[in-house]
């Protein structure tokens, strides 16, 4: 019997061989090509997550990397950084403008430009990189002269092979910012193709030659093997960490987890929190073109809620720390100048300067309510006060009063009390309450 089923095992493994090596052929002489996504405003983690793709094409051999792009724009340094680490790479760069809908803006233009080859999707776009300060303000005269002229010369560099219009389109999009449409780009040559998707843009790469660091490159994506190549968590955290909506979110919830811990010290956890938020928030308040003048107005409005707790003033200073703190949050981030994408949203910070408001206000009604309460000294506000029994007292038993357990006697004359009993302090004897039973 078993060699029956070795025999069985063979005949079906020789007449699978052929199908397997048949297989192994194909994928072996199919170099894979990697997809990249950026999408969002251009960040640091961005170009890691890049740098990380061509360092495994590298390694795999791969025919192309196939960067998917859709961005609003981003610093010019780090706009540099990214056509350098492109244009320096042996495996070629193909910028794609995807998908439907999708814009390469600003920055985004010349990495488009800096692509071994180019292409977008129907209904996109592409232009208006004029530069911008720090802060998303205009540049002055003499400044905005030099960078314009800087960024013109690169544009030219990089498009000087796709013909004179195509060049002066691309110097038209930093000095005036203009913007074309993908149709328009083909067209004029600033881009190589229109692709509806990624596998139309293999099939049209298949035969085109490029140019890259190590030469000139036929590329051949027939049959390619296409590979996702996705962020890591630290990176797509770190992108995250960008968008200005969250750094405000983390910022208040930093400082608040930091109030509570001051407090009441001897925790942890507020404090551990509090820390961890406000160290993300500084990561994205380094990256952001914030007016730092912000921080003042939202200092000051946390320093007047924890003033109003302290100094009851009936929500006086409440309503000043909330006016404050929405100040302080437009200062900090939607400046005059600051590109719409980098904006934080007013709704949004309407929304929180009033849910913590609301916060305070609890925090301020548990504080009044607590120094209008009387002052209690001594063992002398026990007399009077009502409990049960939690246990029979003949005579030593115990009771409850309002959450406290105390050892009780039973006062002269009384019979022995049940557990469950209401009973009711009559005299204190050191640490024992003198009860009797409480007439229903």
């Amino acid at each position: 019997m078993i060699k029956r089923i070795l025999l069985l095992l063979s005949l079906a493994l020789i007449w699978l061989l052929p199908v397997f090596t048949l297989r192994a052929s194909a994928q072996g002489n199919t170099s894979p090509v990697l997809l990249l996504t950026a999408e969002g405003p251009l960040t640091p983690s961005m170009l890691g997550y890049l740098e990380r793709g061509l360092t495994s094409a590298e390694q795999q051999g791969a025919e192309a990397l196939v960067l998917m792009l859709d961005t609003p724009g981003g610093s010019v340094d780090l706009m540099n950084e990214f056509v350098q680490v492109i244009r320096n790479s042996s495996t070629p760069v193909v910028v794609y403008v995807a998908p439907r809908g999708a814009i390469a803006g600003s920055a985004g233009t010349v990495i488009t430009l800096a692509g071994h080859a180019s292409a977008m999707a129907p209904e996109t776009a592409i232009g208006a990189a004029s530069p911008v300060g720090a802060e998303g303000e205009d540049l002055g005269e003499t400044i905005e002269a030099k960078e314009k002229n800087i960024l013109k010369a690169l544009v030219r560099s990089l498009a000087e092979e796709r013909g004179e219009e195509a060049v002066q389109v691309a110097e038209e999009t930093i000095e005036s910012a203009h913007a074309v449409t993908a149709n328009e780009a083909y067209q004029i040559g600033l881009v190589d193709f229109i692709a509806d998707n990624v596998p139309d843009l293999l099939e049209q790469l298949d035969g085109y030659q490029v140019t890259t660091i190590d030469g000139s490159v036929t590329l051949d994506t027939t049959d390619a093997l296409l590979i996702p190549f996705d962020p890591t968590f630290i990176e797509s955290l770190l992108g995250v960490l960008t968008n200005p909506n969250i750094v405000f979110l983390l910022l208040t919830i930093g400082v608040q987890a930091i109030l509570i811990e001051l407090s009441s010290p001897g925790g942890w956890i507020a404090g551990f929190i509090g820390a961890v938020c406000l160290a993300l928030a500084a990561y994205g308040l380094g990256f952001l073109p914030v007016n730092w003048f912000g921080l003042i107005f939202l200092a000051i409005a946390f320093v007047l809620f924890v003033l109003d707790i302290k100094t009851p003033t009936l929500g006086a200073l409440t309503a000043a720390g909330v006016a404050s703190l929405i100040v302080g949050s437009l200062v900090l981030f939607n400046s005059p100048g600051t590109p719409s994408f980098l904006r934080v949203s007013v709704p949004l910070v309407i929304g929180v300067s009033l849910a913590t408001a609301g916060i305070f206000l609890v925090i301020l009604t548990f504080a009044l309510r607590a120094q209008r309460a009387p002052v209690r000294m001594g063992m002398d506000p026990l007399i009077g006060r009502t409990g049960s029994a939690r246990s029979a007292i003949s005579p030593i038993g115990t009771v409850q009063l309002d959450g406290e357990l105390w050892t009780s006697e039973l006062a002269e004359g009384q019979e022995p009390i049940p557990e469950g009993t209401p009973v009711e302090v009559i005299e204190v004897k050191g640490v024992r309450v003198i009860v009797r039973q409480v007439q229903q």
